[in-house]
């Protein structure tokens, strides 16, 4: 159940009333009892942007981009135009993972109860009851979620990073796994708040998400003239495999240069005389974690530098703030953090100082 002033769009069910003590729809699956082969983490990944892939056309990356993040529990902001898909590629991820879904519309007028939830006055005894919110589900959609004001920015904040929400003093945990999928228009900023610096860097990624090339677009056209009404997808991988997927990781193999090499990446961006604040600490772990996702899903049992460097920008471009004079130089124009190729290029140069692990 959710607050009525929830603005929510629920697919396939609610979160069950056990996810309030911590578990989801998936804790009565037997305890795993070995590990995932990269062979198979790479299955799973090709099983899943196949069949997200027939329903979101050109989705492949950043499908993959969402499997690290699950692997990971990191949390993904998707910033692009309207239009492009972004909320049919979280409705639909969700399902062919099985994973229960809500997507909450942010507005400037919300208030944090309507996302966690709040206590609701039971006339029968004349109780308090916890009536939880839409935050209850494993994939979440954060829609436009730079339209909600601090208070609620503050509620979903404590729900990235705790995996849990706080109501008159009691926390209740919040069901596993968890995916925060938000989506941010970076054209319109009328009505609209500045995501804070604690909040962006508990993002694993910023993904951006473009226009479709030509023949994707012609595809997209061609498959929705006559739309038909949408079906339910059979999820493509078990609750057993999205269980072991993040226990597979801890035996990848990880040679000391690579965690070093991430190191000075992050180290890097504080030394740019053309960024004013950079990457933290958190972001390198960030970094390293993805990495190794990364590699695991190609099908490897060990990182490589290129792992590092193809994840260097989602993982680093909401992270680095820009000097007001770079900016004002066109150096790097436009916005705080940058335009994306102006940011593009401050990583790419702070990558080039740093000597790749042979």
């Amino acid at each position: 159940m959710t607050p009525p002033t929830a603005r929510v769009d629920a697919s396939r069910t609610e979160a069950p009333t056990e996810m309030l003590a911590g578990g989801s729809d998936r804790a009565s699956s037997a305890r795993p009892e070995r590990s995932l082969s990269p062979t198979e983490g790479r299955a799973l990944l090709d099983r899943l942007q196949s069949t997200v892939g027939a329903r979101v056309i050109g989705s492949e990356p950043v499908v993959r981009a969402l499997m690290i993040a699950l692997a990971v529990e990191g949390h993904v902001l998707l910033e692009g135009v309207p239009g492009i898909a972004k909320t049919l590629l979280a409705r639909t991820y969700a399902r062919a993972l099985g994973l229960s879904f809500q997507r909450i519309q942010f507005t400037p007028d919300m208030l944090p109860s309507d996302i966690v939830g709040s206590l609701v006055l039971d006339p029968r005894d004349r109780s308090f009851a916890y009536r939880p919110g839409p935050i209850f589900a494993q994939v979440v959609l954060a829609d436009e979620i730079n339209r909600a004001p601090p208070k609620v920015q503050s509620a979903l904040l404590e729900a990235m990073q705790e995996r849990q929400v706080t109501i008159d003093r009691v926390s209740h945990p919040l069901p596993r796994p968890f995916l925060v999928i938000a989506t941010e228009n970076p054209i319109e900023q009328e009505g609209t708040y500045p995501l804070p610096e604690a909040e962006l860097d508990r993002f694993l990624f910023r993904w951006i998400m473009s226009y479709p090339r030509e023949e994707e677009e012609r595809m997209i056209v061609r498959s929705q003239l006559d739309p038909a009404a949408e079906t339910d997808l059979e999820p493509v991988l078990s609750a057993g495999e999205i269980d072991r997927l993040a226990p597979s990781l801890a035996a990848m193999h990880l040679d000391d240069s690579l965690p070093a090499y991430v190191t000075e990446i992050v180290r890097t961006t504080r030394k740019d005389p053309r960024i004013a604040a950079g990457a933290s600490p958190r972001a390198a772990v960030h970094f390293m974690r993805a990495a190794r996702a990364s590699a695991f899903l190609a099908g490897r049992s060990y990182v490589i530098p290129d792992d590092v460097k193809e994840l260097a920008f989602p993982t680093l471009n909401h992270r680095v703030r820009v000097r007001p004079e770079f900016r004002a130089r066109r150096l790097v124009e436009s916005a705080a953090r940058g335009p994306y190729e102006g940011i593009r290029t401050l990583l790419t140069d702070c990558l080039g100082q740093v000597p790749a692990p042979r």
